[in-house]
């Protein structure tokens, strides 16, 4: 990936967010390459099954698919359903 100061400067998070999964960015500078961004060697990389939320339903009690638990979830209430 390659990036100039004025991406550094107002995108830093994006640009560490691409150094978290494993990317080198290049940092240009009127044009001419002057630096690299790259991760640490000691960091692990995330990997999606090593995601704690990945399965998070996979133990869940109900018969319903997770489409219609989210639908449920995203479905409008009013003030007589609180208890």
């Amino acid at each position: 990936m390659e990036a100039t100061t004025k991406d550094l400067r107002l995108h830093t998070k994006a640009l560490m967010a691409a150094t978290s999964r494993g990317e080198e960015v290049i940092i240009s500078y009127r044009g001419k390459r002057r630096a690299k961004l790259v991760p640490l060697e000691d960091q692990p990389r995330a990997r999606v099954g090593e995601n704690p939320l990945f399965g998070l339903w996979a133990d869940s009690e109900t018969d319903l698919s997770v489409e219609e638990q989210v639908r449920q979830l995203r479905a409008p209430r009013s003030f007589d359903d609180v208890d």
